[in-house]
């Protein structure tokens, strides 16, 4: 019983980023021109903000907390977690603004922290993903455009989740050619985002190559290239991430071909390609080792999940290729509303995996095999 107890303070903190995904999922229906209640329109506005930062960040930061083991560590998903709140109430904009540029900076200082236990690779390139959060942050802070702080947005979330594979994957062992490989290319997604500051367009297009190179170093690296001739969680894991990589270098084109063009086809699919093919379907894919981590709640493989799998992917599809490149709104739409029913699915699948694993864990139901992570 005492080994089931679920973690009261991380429960909470995750409930806090929950709020912010379904809080940011309401944006996107506004921003998709869904019928939505007067209340829910000011959403759109900050559907970006409280994806990245207020449900991802949280998240993320989460996790690092936990592995960094102290107190000290769960300053920057509370300070993410009560600035997406703040943003849902409506209040203190300018305070919602500064708390998630204090979640940055504190997820900073985490890293810091762990980097006094262990230097490596894999959280060298988390720490540097962390340090494009708080300048992300200030960006949104100051009034720039979300366009503006993509990029920031983009090395942050990318650079996690590869410096968090190396840790996953057990990919510790590389070869000197693949460790310089991984560094170059992530520098150069490093010095693209910077560029944007001065020069948008060419440091996107630099960035861009970034990202194709992190899609290629990836798949070429990673486990589930192989993992995927696995049945079972391996191979629904697997295919996640192979999806994801895949929508990386999407992601990586469009970057490259069109730079910083402010024309709306090509900005949706800088955008979604990257935050929706790569970054939601990473979420997919390593829900059940983060819930496990996190909680101490197994979170037990389930076929359903292929439904929000293949629900997201389908519908970031039609939006990219029917309403981006063909220019047929009604793709796009259609398209954005399916990515939203992909993760509303997610959730409630994951949950009901969730309670089912802890019954199980209290010793009501049959006894399951343990998750192999890919």
């Amino acid at each position: 019983m005492r080994a089931a107890r679920v973690p009261k303070g991380r429960f909470l903190l995750l409930v806090l980023g929950g709020i912010a995904l379904l809080a940011g999922l309401d944006g996107a229906l506004v921003l998709l021109g869904t019928s939505m209640p007067a209340e829910a329109g000011r959403l759109g506005a900050d559907h970006g903000r409280l994806m990245a930062l207020g449900f991802l960040g949280t998240v993320i930061a989460l996790e690092r907390a936990v592995a960094l083991g102290r107190p000290m560590g769960y300053a920057a998903p509370v300070a993410a977690g009560a600035g997406a709140v703040v943003i849902v109430l409506g209040l203190a904009p300018v305070l919602a603004a500064w708390l998630m540029v204090a979640g940055g900076l504190f997820l900073v200082g985490t890293y810091a922290a762990l980097a006094t236990r262990e230097r490596s690779l894999q959280l060298a390139v988390q720490a540097a993903g962390a340090g494009a959060w708080p300048v992300a942050a200030l960006l949104l802070a100051a009034g720039r455009p979300v366009a503006d702080a993509l990029p920031w947005l983009a090395a942050f979330l990318v650079l996690t989740v590869a410096g968090g594979r190396l840790g996953l994957a057990g990919l510790g062992r590389l070869t000197t050619l693949a460790r310089r490989e991984l560094i170059v290319a992530s520098w150069v997604l490093v010095a693209g985002v910077t560029l944007t500051l001065a020069l948008p367009d060419a440091g996107t297009r630099i960035a861009g190559i970034g990202l194709l190179a992190l899609a290629a170093w990836l798949a070429e690296r990673d486990l589930p290239r192989r993992t995927v001739r696995t049945p079972g969680a391996a191979r629904f894991i697997a295919l996640s991430l192979l999806a994801g990589y895949a929508w990386l270098a999407v992601a990586g084109v469009a970057w490259l071909l069109t730079g910083a063009s402010p024309g709306a086809a090509a900005y949706d699919a800088r955008l979604h390609a990257l935050l929706i093919g790569f970054v939601i379907s990473m979420v997919f894919g390593h829900a059940p080792a983060a819930v496990s981590a996190v909680l101490r709640v197994p979170l037990p493989y389930s076929p359903a999940f292929y439904g929000h799998l293949a629900l997201l992917h389908a519908g970031l599809l039609l939006r990219v290729v029917g309403g981006d490149v063909l220019l047929l709104p009604w793709a796009g739409n259609l398209g954005g509303v399916m990515s939203v029913a992909a993760v509303l699915l997610f959730v409630a699948v994951s949950a009901a995996a969730a309670v089912l694993g802890l019954t199980r864990r209290l010793g009501i139901g049959p006894a399951r095999g343990e998750l192999h992570p890919a």
